[in-house]
């Protein structure tokens, strides 16, 4: 039992640690020479955004250093995001739920092992695109393409060396990745441009990719009804009209990790009223 409690703390801390640096990537993901090949200024010491002061170990440690410096800099006092401690407690919970997910797979060790590592990474791109596009209201080629080339790299490799069935496991997710993504084109042409962005073409073709028939209708349904509930929200509370612009990243995102968990619970569910 203790060994197992230290487990589920090793991996949370690794997604803290994880979390620390999905921040500074989606810091400097908007700058001209950031890209994913030479990690663009990654190399270089963190700074202050505000003063530019280079950052020292004990402003670094992930959430901790955030309540100690009692949310400020401690070079010019301005304001830290809350963007940085959310976004490493949500990657340490996400990967406590991926590890959750991949242990009760009913595979072999290594395999178990292997896609742990790839829910993981993945995880990593969706909390990028994530954060990403609520603060610019974009999701970046740089993150979007390498990630669906690694989640088809990943579907080729499991029909090829885990021989987990026939080749019908590949065509069901280039099936709804290519219907997530006609849906969403649809979308775009009817409203010109003024509903959803290519960028979200992309994502749902990923998502189909990632998650597979019936999971991705799941996921599209579950975004639509977040997104809904969320901007009649913001209409009545938060000044906004039906004009107003809003990331819907986000919410594809929020779908997909719970088609990812709940999926099948959620289609059973459904079935149940019939």
């Amino acid at each position: 039992m203790f060994y197992n409690y230290l487990v589920y703390f090793f991996i949370f801390v690794l997604g803290l640690i994880v979390g620390s640096f999905l921040n500074c990537v989606i810091y400097r993901l908007a700058l001209p020479n950031f890209s994913l090949k030479n990690l663009g200024g990654l190399k270089n010491r963190s700074h202050c955004p505000h003063c530019k002061h280079q950052l020292s170990w004990p402003d670094l440690i992930p959430v901790l250093s955030f309540f100690i410096l009692k949310g400020k800099c401690r070079y010019c006092q301005k304001n830290i995001s809350w963007q940085y401690p959310l976004v490493e407690i949500a990657t340490g919970a996400l990967f406590l739920l991926i590890f959750n997910f991949s242990a009760f797979a009913e595979a072999s060790a290594d395999k178990q092992f292997l896609s742990l590592f790839y829910y993981l990474i993945i995880t990593c791109f969706l909390i990028v695109i994530f954060v990403y596009d609520l603060k610019h209201y974009i999701i970046p080629d740089k993150v979007i393409y390498p990630t669906i080339v690694i989640v088809f790299l990943y579907r080729l490799f499991e029909n090829w060396k885990l021989e987990i069935g026939n080749w019908q496991s590949l065509l069901n997710p280039l099936f709804s990745a290519f219907l997530a993504a006609s849906f969403f084109l649809l979308i775009v042409l009817l409203s010109k441009g003024k509903w959803l962005g290519v960028g979200d073409i992309k994502l749902a073709f990923l998502m189909g990719l990632f998650l597979g028939w019936p999971d991705i209708l799941v996921a599209l349904f579950l975004a639509f009804l977040i997104g809904a509930i969320i901007g009649i929200g913001l209409m009545v509370f938060g000044g906004k009209t039906l004009k107003s612009e809003l990331p819907f990243a986000p919410f594809l995102i929020t779908g997909t990790f719970l088609a990812l968990f709940f999926g099948q619970e959620i289609i059973n569910w459904y079935w149940h009223f019939f």
